[in-house]
């Protein structure tokens, strides 16, 4: 993930990352093409949601099933598993 000016691995990400993420998607969203942005700012704000609640310091400390559930929608992993039908 490219966050804080740099890539850093997705384990690493902290609450102010995913909450940063998701004000960012949000702002982008608008009509046409730009509103396929605003579920994925949701699954964003979802897991600093995830993270606050479960106290956990980093994705990392999550439970790899909630992870896994998220990435997904978060655009981590490519829908369907690949870029291209």
């Amino acid at each position: 993930m490219f966050i804080r000016g740099q890539n850093r691995p997705f384990g690493t990400l902290t609450l102010q990352d995913a909450r940063s993420r998701a004000d960012e998607l949000r702002a982008a969203i608008g009509w046409g093409p730009t509103a396929r942005v605003a579920p994925v700012a949701r699954a964003w704000q979802e897991l600093a949601l995830e993270l606050e609640r479960s106290g956990a310091a980093t994705v990392a400390d999550l439970a790899s099933e909630r992870v896994a559930e998220l990435a997904p929608r978060l655009w981590v992993v490519p829908p369907g598993g690949g870029l291209l039908p």
